[in-house]
């Protein structure tokens, strides 16, 4: 049987790429906001984003690093683009809401979910997820219209184990009993 090559495009990219089943995660960050240059050297309130991830991977063991992809053109990007730290959350088979308010834009993400609380670095933190890590931003990498996010782990907590929510299909699914490899 021979596969039926064809030239790349966006929309057959995009069916290929629904085919490859990725853990959820939710990465949220808080940079400094920007306000009138003549008013405390130009920094105002801290500004929080949040978004789901689903290019969420491990980078290396040795040292350890993470890293997630984001659209420069996403609502989070300008926070993201700032942002010294993150947190990174592994999202569990029962939080498909979660994983849906902060996949949606134009509107109050954390006022969306009222289970957050301010964490170290004031890095909102999510209740209720498989694990989480507290991350230092170690490098952004330009990759045509996203930015690869490296970044190292300062902390981890284990949260619950529990089946993974995953991304297939373009929708939410629990990927059940891991088989041993």
């Amino acid at each position: 049987m021979s596969a039926e090559l064809r030239p790349v495009d966006r929309d057959g990219f995009r069916a290929l790429l629904r085919r490859q089943a990725s853990t959820v995660t939710v990465v949220t960050a808080v940079a400094r906001g920007t306000a009138d240059p003549a008013c405390l050297g130009g920094l105002g309130a801290p500004v929080r984003a949040g978004f789901t991830a689903t290019s969420f991977t491990s980078v290396s063991l040795d040292p350890p690093l993470v890293s997630f992809c984001l659209g420069t053109g996403s609502s989070s990007w300008p926070v993201i683009s700032r942002a010294e730290h993150v947190a990174v959350h592994l999202l569990g088979a029962g939080q498909r809401e979660t994983a849906r308010i902060f996949a949606t834009s134009g509107i109050d993400r954390f006022a969306a979910y009222p289970g957050w609380t301010a964490g170290p670095f004031g890095l909102p933190l999510l209740a209720g997820v498989l694990g989480r890590l507290l991350c230092r931003v170690v490098r952004r990498v330009a990759a045509g219209d996203h930015t690869l996010v490296i970044a190292e782990p300062l902390a981890l907590d284990d949260g619950h184990d529990g089946d993974p929510l995953v991304y297939h299909r373009g929708g939410y699914t629990s990927a059940g009993a891991a088989v041993p490899a």
